[in-house]
């Protein structure tokens, strides 16, 4: 092999649009397209066909661009259209809209016939995209609208419940614990009630403190003062048994400030997650970011096919009051700048720098 193919070979290996083919980034496409001078085929980034020599190897800004120099268009990928990754997306959006639009949840193949596909490829990429299943996201949609019926101080529990939907009270006092984390009454009331047991501590971040009620953990917040923190947990739940933790609850706290010094060894505890159908989406998506990665506000808003609701995305990782355990602190900047935290920028670095070095 000659010289100079050689260094032609390196500088299209040491561009970062090749690490982009190479694994077949979907947050790439749109970005560019290559094309293989041997088959004289342009694609996407994430064009699942066999990998390309770096020699055969040319990158394009557009479409367009390639179909200039004499390419046609991939019919895998179809790089001038619309990706299968996109439109499942926009298949799974519609369905969302359909299960938030119905009096009672679809069934699965109700669901699958009216977006056209067999109901086992649809859960998988309806699971994909959003980051739940069809039942998940009901449930949660229809959560929120329990919610937002208990919280309207003119109406009554039973007026409520039949409001968002469930057919029967004995049917949602069943699950109300489920979906409230307490009785409806209870969260009519304010959490009136309630127990939430707490602990506050001590950690290389500063001052933590851990709740938890029935369902599991639904707290965990971090400050300079954990008096502070005791008060931010009484304002929340103004109405609320709140319980001192016990030698066993402490163990727990423990185990979340463990994590906290340690992040390699995972936090595997029942979390008590509270949010709308979307902010569950989103918190779950970023569940699954792996502990020394990062990613970008769009690529959470691409996850759970929402590519334009990036400024949606982040408000929703302001709002996540269960630090660490749902680590938004793992979203950053599209150019890899941190931006803002709920418990402070500077614990955020700290948080990075403690999963880049496990």
């Amino acid at each position: 092999m000659s010289l100079v193919m050689e260094q032609e070979i390196t500088e299209i290996e040491r561009d970062s649009r090749w690490n982009s083919i190479v694994k077949r980034n979907a947050a790439a496409d749109g970005t560019f397209v290559y094309a293989v001078r041997t088959t004289g085929i342009y694609c996407r980034p994430s064009c699942p066909s066999r990998t390309a020599r770096p020699k055969n190897v040319s990158f394009y800004a557009s479409p367009a661009e390639a179909e200039s120099a004499g390419y046609r268009a991939c019919r895998r990928c179809n790089p001038n259209g619309q990706s299968l990754a996109e439109a499942n997306a926009a298949v799974a959006a519609g369905a969302c809209r359909l299960i938030e639009g119905a009096e009672e949840l679809p069934k699965l193949d109700e669901l699958a016939a009216s977006v056209g596909m067999s109901k086992f490829y649809f859960h998988r990429q309806f699971k994909a995209i959003t980051g739940l299943t069809p039942k998940a996201y009901g449930a949660a949609h229809r959560a929120k609208k329990i919610r937002a019926e208990l919280s309207d101080q003119g109406g009554s529990v039973t007026s409520a419940i039949y409001g968002a939907g469930f057919n029967s009270n004995s049917r949602f006092y069943e699950r109300s614990n489920e979906v409230l984390g307490m009785t409806p009454t209870a969260y009519k009331q304010g959490g009136k009630d309630a127990d939430i047991r707490f602990a506050a501590g001590q950690c290389s971040l500063g001052a933590i403190l851990v709740a938890r009620s029935e369902k599991g953990i639904c707290v965990i917040t971090l400050g300079d003062n954990p008096e502070e923190l005791v008060r931010d947990l009484q304002d929340r739940f103004p109405n609320a048994n709140l319980i001192g933790g016990d030698r066993a609850f402490e163990q727990l706290v423990a185990q979340v400030v463990g994590f906290v010094e340690a992040p390699q060894i995972g936090l595997d505890l029942p979390l008590d997650v509270r949010g709308t159908a979307f902010q569950q989406r989103v918190w779950q998506a970023l569940r699954d970011i792996p502990v020394g990665r990062t990613v970008s506000y769009a690529d959470i808003a691409r996850r759970i096919g929402e590519p334009k609701a990036v400024r949606a995305v982040a408000q929703v990782c302001g709002a996540n009051k269960i630090a660490v355990a749902i680590p938004c602190h793992r979203v950053v900047k599209n150019d890899g700048a941190l931006s803002g935290y709920r418990w402070g920028v500077e614990r955020k670095r700290a948080l990075l720098e403690k999963e880049a070095q496990a």
